[in-house]
């Protein structure tokens, strides 16, 4: 009785070599999908993926993680940290703006009263 057996290469690549190997080096994947209608295109959509360790994605000139406030470690960066100091003067400037306004309406009424 044969049997069909299983036969390996003597020089295989182990999952983890193949990874390593992918990582270094980087894979992309594009693909186009299109839905026509009478030649009328409906939808296109246009897929590309890379795949790629973060030290080649640098290399090739992608690093959008670090500017993006929800992936970096520091969730502010200058400008945005620029921008909250402003933010934050002008609410106490129109804090101050709006008691000293309802101190004005508060002082004449109570004089007033006093009379």
């Amino acid at each position: 009785m044969a049997r069909n057996a299983v036969q390996h290469s003597v020089s295989g690549s182990s999952l983890a070599d193949i990874l390593e190997r992918v990582l270094d080096k980087g894979v992309v994947i594009a693909g186009d999908i299109k839905i026509k209608l009478v030649d009328i295109e409906l939808l296109t959509i246009q897929i590309r993926l890379v795949i790629a360790s973060v030290d080649k994605a640098r290399e090739m000139g992608m690093d959008w993680w670090l500017r993006n406030p929800d992936l970096s470690s520091s969730k502010l960066g200058e400008s945005d940290s620029k921008l909250v100091s402003q933010l934050e003067d002008r609410i106490n400037r129109l804090e101050a703006e709006l008691a000293a306004t309802r101190a004005e309406k508060i002082l004449p009424q109570s004089a007033s009263v006093s009379q």
